[in-house]
């Protein structure tokens, strides 16, 4: 799918379908109206018959005759002022009609509604991200992939000649967030007996020879003589090795210290010995989503050519229940030196952030973001619209928030009191790798805390924004949008 610009007025240009948006109480923009005139009041017929609901994102496809062949008419509500999550559905309602019709190309009239404290460049990149992902299709393992088109070949979104400029630069930034959205999607969908951690290793070794990045992969040695010993406590029970793998993208000046991405690569989890239930464990090859979104938001930030310093970090390791796995109540070093109680070998995501997040520190970072599926708890307290926020520093959280806000992509922040810290307690070690059964993501949050005083950080657990469950199964590429807005504002401050 391509993006392109097209200068007003657009009356008379030709094109398989417009996208046209509905006002409250049926009103349409200018260029719309140019259109319904040029075509014999057809769109104001149409809208006459009632068949269009008000509904933010309800559609009705009008056939024409002439250069349009098709008009699509989209409600974006009924409120005289357009927020921003009607303007959202009503672009995704858009997207998601085009999918199942023949048009081969499209025009886009979305930016003829005014959203209310969002200018031009959010509603073209909302829009970009939206056709992306009602284009989106994950069939490599089937033996007939579906072969009808999945949406327009090429989309152009109307506006003024003096914003020409500006639209494109918004369209190319929405290009490249999907790009990254569709390879976290694209490894978080692909199954657990071949995205292994080698699998992620050679992931990242394509993605450096694609951009020119720093690509190094530690093995099983090397994290050994490094005393990574939590992360390896975690692939015991696996004939698959794990792997430390680190990107670095140098778009900023030298003396700019990176801002340094740190994800969960669990490839597998059956929760090792602390076996867990049969039902949906097929959806545990999406435990690595951190890592997924670490790759794909470096791909974006190479792919916009940010100017930042970006480093990307990945603990991989497959969590089985083999005769070598750890066992509850065994204790490990980690790379730090802190001692560890694991009393359950299914708390392994913190295991392998505690190791790369102290391996982080020797990048000098000034900000560290780790990302992870990390706790069932997040689950229940956010369910799954917003990702998990914690973090010691206000001003980081408050940079988190509002790019989560500005990406459509949100975050809630978490309390990270001390008073947790004490659930932690262990009596044989100097932390238990679990709390108990209250305040779950907060004290798995705590536990990272205890290996990232030395740096600026933040904890996003995904767990329940980056993977659909039901009907619509499959990786969403969340926080990719978050990240990679976040590091666009770091980028231009």
């Amino acid at each position: 799918m391509q993006f392109s610009t097209k200068a007003l007025p657009i009356d008379k240009a030709r094109t398989g379908c417009v996208v046209v948006p509905v006002l409250a109480g049926g009103k349409l923009g200018a260029t719309a109206g140019a259109i319904d005139a040029a075509t014999g009041k057809r769109l104001a017929a149409a809208l006459a018959t009632g068949d269009l609901a008000s509904k933010a994102g309800s559609t009705l496809l009008v056939h024409l005759e002439g250069p349009v062949a098709r008009a699509l008419l989209v409600a974006t509500g009924d409120k005289s002022t357009v927020d921003e999550r009607a303007y959202a559905q009503a672009a995704r309602g858009a997207f998601r009609s085009l999918r199942g019709q023949g048009a081969r190309d499209a025009i886009v009239l979305l930016h003829e509604v005014e959203v209310e404290g969002r200018d031009l460049d959010w509603k073209i990149r909302n829009a970009a991200l939206a056709a992306r992902e009602a284009a989106y299709r994950f069939d490599r393992f089937k033996s007939k992939p579906d072969t009808t088109p999945a949406g327009p070949a090429s989309i152009a979104f109307a506006v003024d000649k003096a914003d020409q400029a500006a639209a494109r630069t918004a369209a190319a930034r929405a290009t490249a967030i999907a790009n990254g959205m569709d390879l976290a999607r694209d490894l978080g969908n692909t199954p657990g007996n071949v995205c292994t951690p080698t699998y992620l290793a050679q992931a990242a070794r394509e993605l450096g020879r694609e951009f020119d990045l720093k690509v190094q992969v530690l093995g099983e040695k090397q994290m050994t003589a490094l005393k990574m010993n939590a992360l390896l406590a975690v692939a015991r029970g696996s004939a698959q090795p794990p792997q430390l793998i680190t990107l670095e993208y140098r778009g900023g000046p030298a003396r700019q210290a990176p801002v340094a991405l740190v994800g969960k690569g669990i490839t597998f989890d059956t929760g090792g010995i602390s076996l867990k239930p049969a039902g949906e464990m097929d959806e545990m090859k999406w435990d690595m989503s951190g890592a997924a979104s670490v790759l794909g938001t470096v791909r974006a930030v190479a792919e916009m050519k940010l100017p930042i310093n970006l480093v990307g970090i990945i603990a991989a390791a497959e969590n089985m229940p083999g005769s070598q796995a750890t066992r509850p109540g065994d204790i490990v070093t980690s790379m730090s030196g802190q001692t560890i109680e694991i009393l359950n070998t299914d708390a392994e995501g913190r295991l392998v952030l505690c190791d790369a997040l102290t391996y982080a520190a020797r990048f000098k970072p000034g900000t560290v973001i780790d990302i992870a599926t990390l706790t069932g708890a997040c689950v229940v307290a956010l369910g799954k619209h917003h990702s998990g926020l914690f973090s010691r520093g206000d001003a980081l959280a408050g940079e988190l928030l509002a790019a989560g806000s500005d990406m459509a992509d949100t975050c809630w922040r978490m309390p990270l009191d001390e008073e947790y810290q004490e659930l932690l307690k262990s009596p044989f070690a100097d932390v238990a790798n679990i709390g108990g059964r209250y305040g779950g993501a907060i004290t798995a949050a705590c536990f990272l805390a205890r290996f990232t005083k030395d740096y600026d950080w933040a904890h996003l657990d995904i767990a329940g924004t980056a993977w659909n469950s039901g009907a619509s199964k499959g990786s969403t590429g969340r926080p990719v949008p978050l990240l990679t807005g976040f590091l666009m504002n770091r980028a231009r401050s």
